[in-house]
């Protein structure tokens, strides 16, 4: 009889906690600043405001053709990008681009730009580099400052999400299609010099306030569309080459975010295998409700790898998909707005296999996840039950 009473009591007692914990949790409000730092992965127009080439802007059509968005923004996608998933995810607006004139930046700012590298040497002139992406975020910064004072923007600044998406750029233009850049350095120096600046960027956000990054890794570049379609062997597979400089690149980050863990008090990050994640869907698209993994939607020549998308380049000629949603590739370069959506929802909270060692849902929360040994640790009431 006894026994039965005390498990009925642990019953009542667990449930109480449970109940209690979902009230605490249900409480909980996300960060209310997004701050975004990158290529075109994440441009969602700000090279609509520069002097640039035709290839690296998208404000054009049939860029924006699924119609989320009136006309084309700028985004190198038939609609969203993965940074308009994850702002809706942390219930917060589109986040506008930096150069946009009179834009509410009251929520974070976007200051990615389409063919921008995290070295300054990687289409020097022709978009907005890494290090000047952080020169806009001081002003951000002064800004905040003069209007909140400086203790508020000190909280808003350590609250935030900074994301960061780049290097492709670096690999792909500054390296493998810069033959001069190859005779000075050897791949493994290279890849150096980008995680070398990279983690300078980290640390200097880092002494500026910031907590909390996001970070979307390197995809296959030999399987892009254009890879394909430039590919020594002729063959329709992969440039290995490319590959192994994105595999070398995503490697060095995780050794990097490890380090910075250990020595950055209060540093968190949110890693990704995007990788091997894009690939498999390359592989396999029908597994993922696709019906063409290796071939462009929007371009012409071998694999729709001939960059023409639009007809604004030198060749004005191109060919476009009837549905773009069957397609794990837009364009020569860039995926679909469904890739762009299914990795945003696996950053946001995919398994620790994919996204570690936390999700950008955990990034976004203002507070640490409470556990029942929490619950119970931080009430009297329970500390005496038990």
């Amino acid at each position: 009889m006894r026994l039965v009473f005390c498990c009925h009591f642990l019953l009542l007692i667990t449930g109480q906690i449970v109940f209690k914990f979902a009230s605490v949790s249900a409480e909980i409000s996300y960060s209310s600043t997004f701050f975004i730092f990158g290529d075109s992965s994440v441009d969602p127009g700000n090279n609509n405001h520069i002097k640039t080439i035709p290839e690296n802007q998208a404000n054009y059509k049939p860029y924006g053709r699924n119609g989320f968005f009136k006309d084309p923004t700028g985004r190198f996608s038939d609609g969203r990008i993965i940074v308009d998933f994850l702002a809706e995810y942390a219930r917060l607006p589109p986040i506008a681009p930096y150069l946009e004139p009179s834009a509410d930046h009251s929520h974070g700012v976007n200051f990615a730009s389409g063919g921008a590298g995290i070295l300054s040497t990687t289409n020097q002139g022709l978009a907005i580099d890494l290090e000047t992406q952080l020169t806009y975020f001081d002003q951000v910064q002064k800004l905040l400052e003069d209007k909140l004072g400086s203790a508020q923007a000190e909280e808003l600044l350590s609250n935030a999400v900074y994301f960061i998406s780049m290097g492709s750029n670096d690999y792909l233009g500054g390296y493998l299609g810069n033959p001069k850049m190859q005779e000075l350095h050897h791949p493994e120096e290279y890849v150096g010099m980008v995680m070398g600046n990279l983690t300078k960027a980290i640390q200097e956000l880092y002494e500026k306030g910031a907590r909390k990054f996001g970070f979307l890794g390197l995809s296959p570049l030999g399987c892009l569309p254009v890879l394909r379609a430039m590919n020594p062997k002729a063959d329709g597979g992969c440039f290995e080459q490319a590959n192994a400089l994105a595999m070398a690149h995503n490697n060095a980050l995780e050794t990097v975010l490890k380090n910075l863990e250990y020595l950055l008090k209060d540093f968190k990050y949110c890693n990704s295998d995007f990788y091997n994640w894009l690939q498999d869907r390359m592989n396999n698209p029908s597994n993922y409700g696709f019906k063409e993994g290796v071939n462009a939607c929007c371009g012409t020549g071998p694999y729709g790898g001939v960059f023409t998308c639009g007809g604004t380049k030198k060749l004005t000629t191109y060919e476009l998909c009837e549905n773009a949603d069957d397609f794990v590739w837009w364009d020569s370069f860039h995926p679909t707005e469904r890739i762009h959506e299914q990795f945003a929802k696996a950053l946001w909270d995919g398994p620790s296999s994919l996204v570690w060692p936390f999700n950008l849902q955990d990034l976004f929360l203002n507070k640490e996840k409470l556990t029942i040994a929490d619950i119970v640790d931080n009430n009297p009431d329970y500390q005496q039950i038990f």
